[in-house]
């Protein structure tokens, strides 16, 4: 093996169930902790601590700033470190996963209301560094690399991407749904304020069950590509011209941060929108519940699907659908929550599909810098793709952070905003969405140059080179 090129080892257990079932248990294990922190973080920083929304907001900025470094820095290190008898990418999901889970549960705690201001931003900005730029980085690139390695046919690497995507689901349904009901309580005034003293409790159980996880993801997933450590030096700096020159990546990297960004600002803002412009929280949870509608009805057509139209074209067709769908609710602008809810999902329609087939884009990536260049750096694009969903994510929690206080949205409050205040929750939750999943549309329709036809022949190419 010669360059990072890859063989296949035909004595090593066939792809099959085993592998899809580990591999969604791994993403179960990212999202326990990742969600809870997408969903209730902010609220923790703002109602619990008092720290002002526009502060929380940089901190995040903040934080993927520093995840530039964090997250190609730790795809380096997979790339370069010889793969031991159980795989390149694997132990790290042994190494990390009490790290991140103990991370994860330093950030929520409650204890700290009453220190000083100064004492709950550095605490706020250390321990959140902690644990995504460090700890969540450390075994999130290996975890999500590791599916380029497991196998190398298309169909099989849609169904990882769409088990990934379903592995998403006991997280958010335990989190999204089953959390609000204990995270909130109603004050003497009938407003809803969030209830301090569950944050530490939940993220205990929700950090438990995240590092329980990735030990199942370890013991059940197997690498079957081997990949050896590139031959050539490459420098830190060449690594990054030549994907630089990758319009595949390029065009996959602004896809995701246009895609997460619509996410992760609907997820934030969404917390505002119940408690504040409905004043309903119990439909938070029920919007949560049945935003897994799509991702059941999705989940078995995923692979038909991207071998019918190819992942490219359905992924321009769900950003379509997207913006469609949260520009209806901006016109709208209805005060029915149940209305609200259901054209929500219909949007939620488009970013499922999406998300159970965005994993097989990064692999298709992977193969196609390896056509171009004969060299395999499977950690290292992937790290660039995730330090661009967290770019996304991050704009977005800025965003909504800072939207929070130019509307003058007031932290912490006992009682009910302003009519001005919630008027523009609603327009942050509705407009923003719809111009990110629009930009993300033709981002991959104009750049993202990997048709159904272009990763075909990648295919080909690779294992025609391997000898299969």
């Amino acid at each position: 093996m010669k360059g990072g090129i890859t063989i296949s080892n035909p004595a090593i257990r066939p792809f099959g169930g085993r592998d899809k079932l580990g591999y969604m248990l791994g993403n179960a294990a990212n999202d326990f902790t990742f969600v809870f922190a997408s969903l209730y973080l902010q609220v923790f920083y703002t109602d619990v601590l008092g720290v002002s929304a526009a502060l929380v907001g940089t901190l995040f900025l903040i934080a993927r700033i520093v995840d530039a470094f964090t997250d190609t820095a730790m795809g380096r290190i997979c790339d370069q470190t010889r793969a031991t008898r159980n795989g390149k990418f694997k132990p790290w999901l042994l190494r990390a996963c009490g790290p991140v889970a103990l991370a994860s549960f330093l950030m929520y705690q409650s204890a700290l209301a009453g220190a000083s201001m100064t004492v709950k931003i550095v605490y706020m900005f250390v321990t959140y560094l902690l644990w995504g730029s460090i700890c969540y980085t450390a075994i999130n690139i290996p975890y999500g690399s590791m599916a380029s390695v497991m196998t190398n046919e298309p169909d099989h690497r849609a169904a990882l991407s769409t088990f990934r995507g379903v592995g998403s689901m006991l997280p958010q349904i335990l989190v999204g749904v089953i959390v609000p009901l204990f995270l909130y309580t109603t004050a003497e005034n009938g407003a809803k304020v969030a209830n301090a003293s569950a944050f530490p409790i939940i993220a205990l159980v929700t950090a438990i069950l995240a590092a329980a996880c990735y030990i199942a993801c370890y013991m059940l997933c197997t690498e079957r590509i081997k990949v050896s450590r590139n031959a050539r030096s490459v420098s830190f700096g060449g690594t990054i011209r030549a994907l630089a020159g990758n319009r595949a990546l390029i065009g996959i990297a602004l896809v995701f941060i246009f895609y997460l960004g619509a996410q992760m600002l609907s997820q934030t803002i969404n917390n505002y929108i119940f408690k504040d412009y409905f004043g309903n929280t119990t439909g938070l949870s029920v919007m949560n519940a049945a935003g897994f509608v799509p991702v059941l009805l999705l989940a078995p057509c995923a692979v038909p699907l991207t071998r019918r139209f190819g992942k490219k074209e359905l992924g321009v067709f769900a950003a379509i659908l997207g913006s469609v769908a949260f520009g209806v609710l901006f016109l709208m602008r209805t005060a029915n929550m149940w209305l609200y809810t259901i054209i929500n999902i219909v949007g939620l329609l488009g970013f499922g599909l999406f998300n159970l087939i965005v994993w097989a884009f990064v692999s298709d990536v992977i193969d196609d810098q390896e056509v171009r260049t004969s060299q395999r750096e499977d950690a290292t694009i992937y790290a660039v793709c995730s330090f661009s969903r967290k770019l996304g994510q991050a704009i977005a929690s800025a965003l909504g952070g800072w939207s929070l206080g130019w509307i003058d949205y007031v932290e912490g409050s006992p009682s009910s905003q302003t009519e001005a205040v919630r008027n523009g929750i609603y327009n942050i939750a509705t407009l923003a969405p719809m111009i990110f999943y629009l930009a993300a549309g033709v981002c991959l329709f104009v750049i993202y140059p990997l048709s159904k036809q272009k990763v075909n022949e990648n295919t080909a190419i690779l294992k025609a080179r391997r000898g299969e």
